[in-house]
């Protein structure tokens, strides 16, 4: 399933104007500088996953509502076949397929993600929770703090999504599971 991230920022605001709730509250609530959230709402500016996250938490809405339009299903368990998780490109650099995308009230997010070296490499982000990675194919660079580490297939790393952190393929392709917690 392929989304379309242009269509994001208009569920975002239609959803705010429902609820009546001011750019300048959504921006506050969400902890996000207001000047920034007018660029994530007008589609000026791609929206991080944990911005995603705390402004369908605002919302009142599950994080599939903001990148699907439609409300997740399943509440006891979500398969999700090969090739089939909501795919979409969230940054520069990096392509996510939400792999857990139809299940009610998830604490945590499981992406697949893609990273070609030839692309330009992603800006450092920083979230709230914790994150895990597990190369499944070529090798990553992950950037965490002041430290870099190469992980190739079969390596794992879990650290403190508060500090910046980023991911690169090293020549090449590269695949590796990502699982958010905030």
């Amino acid at each position: 399933m392929n989304e379309n991230p242009a269509q994001i920022p208009g569920r975002i605001k239609e959803l705010r104007e429902i609820l009546e709730i001011s750019a300048m509250d959504m921006a506050a609530d969400s902890g996000i500088p207001l000047e920034i959230y007018s660029k994530y709402e007008s589609g000026e500016m791609d929206i991080p996953i944990s911005a995603l996250y705390n402004i369908a938490n605002r919302l009142g809405t599950d994080v599939t509502v903001l990148i699907t339009g439609e409300e997740a299903r399943m509440d006891s368990a979500a398969v999700c076949r090969k090739g089939k998780g909501v795919q979409i490109e969230r940054y520069p650099g990096y392509e996510f397929s939400s792999l857990a995308y139809n299940f009610k009230g998830r604490t945590m997010e499981p992406l697949l993600v893609f990273l070609d070296s030839s692309r330009p490499p992603a800006a450092q982000v920083s979230h709230s929770g914790q994150e895990f990675n597990f190369v499944v194919e070529g090798q990553v660079k992950v950037s965490v703090g002041k430290r870099e580490y190469v992980l190739s297939q079969g390596d794992s790393i879990y650290f403190d999504a508060c500090l910046l952190h980023s991911q690169s393929a090293v020549n090449g392709h590269a695949q590796f599971i990502t699982i958010i917690q905030e």
